[in-house]
């Protein structure tokens, strides 16, 4: 790999060489992205040859351990085939003698092969989920782009992948925890079944006279001469069933290790519920209940033996005092009985001795239990709280770059209001002054037309007064003077008058022609006086 790059970098430098290409050439005129962008063309397309072979070698790489893997998974998936056609042809066979008792089995199988095919599916399901965001991601990493929405959506993508992964990995770890608990009492069931089956091949192999398992004979006459403690023990013993309290010998070791093992605290009662499946709270409690009157009364027992030895040896004394012997013979039995007493003194101190060093031992090894439980608890919490803090972490983050993308946006919204509002008024200052301009541009015409109209009109009556007055110059008039004139019809209103309208008829305002819209006042007001007005009665 490092001769592939050298060989590129080479190649490169000659190329540039002759091209003349530096690395403020024209890559960089041409505005290339990339680290490789100063170098020219060549450069970056070399150097992504380079990458090419990298990941090619690396993937080469792997395809052995690949290969391996799917190998070792195709033959796993063969023997599995090969255990299940030889468990159907064994066990769920239709001509097999025990078909009856094997339904319930064939039965529990299906349901547990269509609960086994729903839970593939479902994985299967999740993972594809996982494998599309983390290949939407890959390809959004492809095309980077250096804004803050690119940013916000690549890290909810980042995210949403790996609490997806995460949730996944956690999913899984508790169903395989579960399934190990699941695999311990199955297995502590069947070592439980093995062990009683062996035993009850032992009891049936052995004579058929032998007592009740956990019984124990006792001689009567030998009872009367046993010191109360050993007497009364071995009463308790045979009425509860032997010295181990009616359970069988793999049980009851069982018990007493885990009673040994938590020193009698309740909590090793689940754990003996894992390793004994067939026996109930009610009876384990029961056992240890038993099993605390017999540690009582095997102490007096020990004691009642040590009280009865004392005894013998003092009588033992006493008879030899009695006896008066020889002293030669009395002191050799004298200092054989202090030589047995001191042994079994020494004995007896040498057990308590190593009792208490036992005791010592199983102390300091339950510290050192609890210490590195307590120790990895501890490490544990710590994990949890450094994920706990990192989480709040990247949750005050967000909420940080939250809040400051949000206060932007309102900055930019308020700025943007402010300059709309400003825009819009100044529109509508412009528009007054617009406004304005035109209203005095059109009232300088509008004065203009009025002043230009009154001249004409100025002009036309002076006109009509001059052409009066040369008729007046011209034709002299001399008209008497009547009265009854004004009132006297004219000619066109006695030619109206001749049309009788119906009777009946109410008043009636006739005008007979439309005037024009653009007459002038003036001479609407010599049409009127000489338009007649026809009142119809």
């Amino acid at each position: 790999m490092a001769a592939l790059a050298t060989a590129a970098l080479a190649t490169v430098t000659r190329s540039n060489q002759g091209s003349g290409t530096t690395r403020t050439g024209s890559a960089m005129a041409q505005g290339g992205s990339g680290p490789w962008e100063g170098y020219g063309p060549a450069t970056a397309q070399l150097m992504g040859l380079v990458r090419r072979n990298y990941y090619n070698c690396k993937m080469k790489a792997d395809q052995p351990k690949k290969a391996e893997f799917i190998r070792e998974g195709d033959k796993l998936n063969k023997e599995l085939l090969s255990i299940e056609r030889d468990k159907n042809m064994l066990l769920f066979n239709k001509k097999s003698d025990f078909r009856r008792e094997y339904n319930i089995l064939e039965e529990l199988e299906h349901q547990l092969t269509k609960n086994r095919k729903a839970e593939k599916g479902n994985i299967q399901q999740k993972l594809g989920r996982i494998y599309n965001n983390v290949k939407g991601l890959q390809r959004q990493l492809k095309h980077v782009k250096p804004t803050p929405e690119f940013v916000d959506r690549l890290r909810e993508m980042m995210e949403d992948a790996e609490m997806s992964i995460n949730a996944f990995k956690e999913e899984q770890r508790q169903k395989y925890e579960e399934l190990l608990r699941e695999e311990k009492t199955a297995t502590n069931e069947i070592n439980a079944l093995e062990k009683k089956i062996e035993l009850w091949a032992l009891g049936t192999s052995a004579t058929g006279n032998t007592p009740k398992q956990g019984m124990l004979v006792v001689d009567k006459k030998r009872q009367n001469h046993l010191p109360p403690g050993v007497a009364e023990l071995d009463k308790f013993l045979q009425q509860t069933g032997g010295k181990q309290g009616g359970w069988d010998v793999y049980d009851h070791q069982e018990f007493l290790k885990l009673w040994t093992k938590h020193k009698g605290k309740p909590s090793y009662i689940d754990e003996v519920l894992d390793h004994l499946p067939d026996r109930t709270r009610e009876d384990i409690l029961q056992h240890e209940k038993w099993y605390q009157e017999f540690l009582i009364l095997e102490a007096q027992k020990k004691e009642s033996i040590q009280e009865w030895k004392r005894k013998k040896l003092q009588e033992r004394e006493k008879i030899l005092a009695q006896k008066k012997p020889e002293e030669g013979l009395t002191t050799a039995i004298l200092q054989h009985a202090a030589a047995q007493k001191q042994k079994v003194e020494e004995e007896r101190k040498k057990r308590l001795k190593e009792l208490e060093l036992w005791k010592r031992q199983k102390a300091i090894e339950y510290s050192m239990k609890q210490a590195a439980q307590l120790q990895a608890e501890e490490e544990k919490e710590k994990k949890k709280q450094k994920e706990r803090q990192r989480q709040c972490h990247i949750k005050l983050l967000l909420e940080d770059y939250s809040r400051q993308k949000k206060e932007e946006e309102e900055l930019l919204r308020f700025e943007k209001k402010k300059r709309e509002e400003a825009e819009r008024e100044e529109k509508r200052r412009i528009a007054a002054e617009e406004i304005l301009k035109f209203q005095e541009r059109d009232l300088s015409k509008v004065v203009f037309k009025i002043q230009e109209k009154q001249a004409k009109e100025d002009e036309k009556i002076e006109k009509e007064r001059r052409l009066r007055e040369k008729l007046r110059e011209k034709v002299g008039m001399n008209v008497p003077r009547d009265p009854r004139r004004l009132l006297k019809p004219t000619k066109v209103w006695e030619e109206r008058t001749k049309e009788i309208g119906p009777e009946g008829s109410g008043p009636l305002l006739h005008i007979p022609h439309r005037l024009p819209f653009n007459m002038e006042p003036q001479m609407l007001y010599m049409v009127v006086r000489q338009t007649p007005i026809q009142v119809c009665c």
